[in-house]
């Protein structure tokens, strides 16, 4: 009986899974939408007012994506005085859509990787996932390793299409 070999295994890629460095956070949103007056605009006062009995507590330990579904004139304090209101509550809080957000964390993480931890590699970036990982975060990873990366390929092992190769 011939013993199995793995090949993947010796063939010195190093995969990266988006999905690995997913954060547990909980996400949240907050749609400013609901403070407008008649659907278009803030009134400073009455915003103010519905900000004071807002229940910022339940925001604890979340990612916060702050936006408005509606097209509507929103000044920038608005924004600033919500944040403002989840200070030391939130994990963080993002003004923009939940996809940007989860686009910008991505991004960041990514970002955080150690280049020299890659150096000369060959990168497989890990195709398949069960989270929602934005494509940006692709892109990203490939910008922020390509330079220092022998070669990148995305999918699985097994089954690679070549990104890059120096």
């Amino acid at each position: 009986m011939e013993e199995i070999v793995n090949k993947v295994a010796k063939s010195g890629l190093v995969t990266i899974n988006l999905e690995e460095i997913y954060p547990a956070f909980t996400r949240s949103t907050i749609d400013i939408k609901e403070w407008l007056w008649q659907g278009l605009a803030l009134k400073e006062k009455d915003f103010r007012e519905s900000l004071k009995g807002h229940p910022w507590e339940n925001y604890r330990d979340h990612y916060v994506a702050v936006f408005c579904s509606v097209d509507a004139i929103i000044p920038h304090w608005a924004m600033m005085l919500i944040a403002s209101k989840l200070q030391g509550i939130s994990q963080r809080t993002f003004i923009g859509t939940p996809s940007e957000m989860e686009a910008d964390i991505f991004r960041s993480l990514i970002l955080s990787l150690n280049k020299e931890d890659y150096r000369d590699q060959r990168i497989v970036i890990k195709g398949c996932s069960d989270r929602p990982v934005p494509p940006s975060a692709y892109a990203d990873l490939v910008s922020h390793l390509q330079p220092v990366a022998k070669s990148i390929l995305f999918g699985e092992p097994c089954s690679t299409v070549p990104v890059f190769k120096r």
